[in-house]
């Protein structure tokens, strides 16, 4: 299985749900929150080139942000993403 990454801050409800949609299909992730630290949040910047959080990452590949990673899920995609 990819390694999965996301950016998020704390308060966020996009990164909640995009955390509570992986914990349900029992997806290990690492968290990266980016609202306390200006080191973590140009990395973000950096590999995604978008400010909004979550972002997300599965391996090297940039799915983007709730609403892409609720797509792929919905469209049957998100599994063989995984996988890959």
């Amino acid at each position: 299985m990819q390694a999965v990454t996301l950016y998020t801050t704390a308060y966020c409800p996009y990164c909640i749900n995009a955390k509570a949609l992986l914990t349900r299909k029992g997806v290990a992730f690492e968290e990266i929150d980016v609202g306390s630290s200006p080191q973590r949040l140009a990395k973000m910047l950096q590999r995604s080139k978008r400010r909004s959080v979550p972002q997300i990452f599965i391996g090297e590949h940039h799915v983007g942000g709730f609403d892409d990673l609720a797509a792929l899920e919905r469209g049957g995609e998100l599994d063989a993403l995984l996988q890959a």
